[in-house]
């Protein structure tokens, strides 16, 4: 089981400040505790600025057939915006990342896990549910996840034409989040420091 909580609100206005945003909310784990209140009234209060290009709700992101078809029918008002911002946990930002891959992807929600049976998802992504997110210094991919050894702050020197030293089949990870930033020209992020994780427990986010 996992809780999807908003990153603070000042961080996500930073974000959408100065573009065009189209929204996508992922209402699949409801069962789990997903912020749909206080989405909605953030949401309001961006589409007031105006700069708001569409707002698509669909369950299950990680349900790549259904998220596809219902992408489509939004596309016009997804290449009007600059940024795609999602609310969701990290599986479904990495999901629409990888789809629109010529666009600033962000989430807009930090995953923490909590006790309990954890749901199958049929996509190769994984979110490790480690708090506040990497994914909007990482165009999308996530460092935790998609790096063997977990890197948070670069590759290692152990890859070989693009393949990690760990397991030979593998891409390595940070050279897909090179090639990414690159797509989208945001190559400038990699300039940042690195982001300390909040490992905060359920007790905590509450």
């Amino acid at each position: 089981m996992l809780i999807t909580q908003l990153k603070a609100k000042e961080t996500i206005v930073s974000l959408a400040a100065g573009k065009k945003v189209f929204i996508i909310n992922c209402h699949g784990c409801k069962e789990v505790r997903f912020p749909e209140k206080e989405a909605v009234e953030l949401q309001k209060e961006l589409s007031a600025e105006g700069n708001v290009t569409g707002i698509m709700t669909t369950d299950y992101i990680c349900n790549p057939e259904n998220m596809q078809l219902r992408l489509q029918k939004h596309m016009d008002k997804i290449r009007e915006a600059d940024l795609v911002l999602v609310f969701s946990c990290g599986v479904g930002v990495q999901t629409i990342a990888e789809y629109l891959e010529d666009k600033m992807v962000c989430a807009a929600c930090d995953t923490y896990p909590v006790p309990g049976f954890q749901g199958v998802t049929p996509l190769e992504y994984k979110c490790d549910q480690c708090g506040e997110c990497y994914l909007n210094l990482t165009g999308g991919i996530c460092p935790i996840t998609a790096c063997s050894k977990s890197l948070v702050n670069g590759q290692c020197g152990g890859s070989k034409n693009g393949k990690c030293e760990v397991d030979s089949d593998m891409e390595c990870g940070w050279e897909r989040i090179y090639r990414r930033l690159k797509e989208i020209g945001r190559l400038d992020v990699l300039k940042c420091p690195t982001q300390i994780h909040n490992f905060a427990t359920d007790d905590e986010v509450k």
